[in-house]
């Protein structure tokens, strides 16, 4: 048997875990992307459990930590001062934590760990693929580099491009639709009067929400320690956010009225001149795929199943897809030649019930934070904290945030994914409990 030749078609999250896992075992991996060099723009992103197990079955765990900013728990914070999140890691499972990081780092560290295996990678950069063609034994690829036409042949495509992806299959795509709400974000020196190891969000009624994330460092600035600051927003109103010295003045009178000690550091930040922070905004959309992959195509990260950021699980989706892939490719290699049909069944098996669960939950919760409905906070406001008193919905809670969660009532452990034997065969299965290790 050959060695296979995969394409990759983008160069994100998703993309690059699945091109570190296949060079590892060995096989022929082209990375296709649009840009001409990877200068990754975003805010900070926090990196749950699940996504830090599969770091750790990369191999790149460690070097993430140097960077990251540990983050043991979420708490969303009333005007009155009452906790209406208050979630920790460790109700999950004993030494389980996030790890808050800029996209810069996450991007820096993965490409570090994929330049190991370089023999076996192939950079495509400024190319962009307009068209997909399956063929009996072969993927072939068509589009432009540097307005030049050019086709190539692979076993097999993975499409990794992202939420706004027009190349996957038109067919398989069940929704297509972009949030009304959406956020403009910045990222400014640590917040010191806020407890470092927390994700800290401030709610009042369904139509403020801001959010304060550790963020770690990047690797340019190893000791300067970062904060992200989010702030909810309509999306047809994010490109004036902030715009006008007024803007500036009522945004902080109406989070001093509310949270005047986060006010206080916000007004600092505002205030100099020298280094205004540059707010950006993000919008999100919502995409279901009937299916991942079928023949030698695939679809993973954000093109196959983006989702609203209220669950923090988008790159960590993307990672377990990743993880999921190498172990699908396992247990369908077969004779020394890859039985696709398998693949995608055992893919299916990994992913379908998981994606499926943090969509329909995060599709759910987001009108509770970001909409216009006057009765959502209601409901949110008298049942959230309840629910925390209870130990069972407590630690549900906190499986849920930490990404494991396979279903309403299955989750997979750290351990089963963060795990690497060289040369496995066989798919490992086991949604037992998470364990208590030290």
């Amino acid at each position: 048997m050959k060695t296979p030749h995969f394409a990759i078609i983008g160069a994100g999250t998703a993309g690059l875990a699945t091109a570190i896992l296949l060079a590892r075992e060995g096989h022929h991996v082209t990375i296709f992307e649009q840009v001409d060099k990877l200068s990754p723009v975003g805010a900070g992103l926090l990196l749950q459990p699940a996504g830090l197990a599969v770091f750790e079955h990369l191999g790149v765990l460690d070097q993430a930590l140097k960077l990251g900013a540990k983050v043991t728990g979420l708490e969303g914070q009333l005007p009155n001062k009452r906790l209406l999140v208050n979630s920790h890691y460790h109700q999950a499972g004993n030494n389980l934590y996030g790890l808050g990081i800029h996209r810069a780092t996450l991007c820096h560290v993965l490409t570090e760990k994929l330049a190991e295996y370089a023999s076996h990678v192939t950079w495509r950069m400024s190319h962009n693929i307009e068209k997909i063609e399956e063929q009996p034994n072969e993927i072939r690829l068509f589009g432009t580099h540097q307005q030049h036409n050019f086709d190539d042949c692979f076993d097999a495509v993975l499409i990794a491009n992202g939420a706004r992806s027009q190349l996957r299959p038109k067919a398989w795509v069940k929704v297509d639709q972009a949030y009304p709400w959406g956020a403009a974000w910045t990222i400014v020196p640590e917040c010191l009067s806020l407890n470092p190891e927390i994700l800290h969000q401030f709610y009042d009624r369904s139509k403020i929400m801001m959010g304060v994330l550790p963020t770690g460092a990047i690797p340019t600035a190893p000791q300067q320690r970062l904060s992200s600051v989010f702030w909810s927003l309509p999306t047809s109103q994010l490109q004036s956010f902030l715009k006008t010295d007024k803007s500036k003045q009522d945004w902080l009178q109406q989070i001093s009225k509310r949270w005047p000690e986060v006010a206080e550091w916000l007004k600092q930040l505002l205030l100099d001149e020298q280094n205004q922070p540059q707010w950006l905004s993000a919008q999100y959309r919502d995409v279901v795929m009937s299916k991942f992959g079928q023949g030698r195509i695939g679809v993973i990260g954000d093109a196959a199943h983006a989702m609203s950021p209220q669950l923090g699980q988008g790159a960590n989706m993307a990672l377990l897809d990743a993880w999921a892939f190498s172990q699908s490719l396992h247990a369908a290699q077969k004779n020394q030649q890859i039985d696709w049909s398998i693949l995608w069944q055992h893919y299916h098996q990994q992913r379908r019930s998981s994606t499926q669960f943090y969509q329909f939950l995060s599709r759910l919760l987001t009108p509770l934070y970001q909409s216009d409905h006057w009765w959502a906070a209601g409901i949110r406001d008298l049942t959230f904290p309840w629910m925390y008193q209870i130990p069972y919905f407590r630690k549900e809670m906190a499986i849920t945030i930490s990404g494991l969660k396979t279903g309403m009532f299955q989750h997979m452990s750290y351990q089963q994914i963060a795990i690497y034997q060289q040369n496995q065969n066989a798919l490992i299965q086991n949604n037992q409990s998470l364990p208590e290790y030290d």
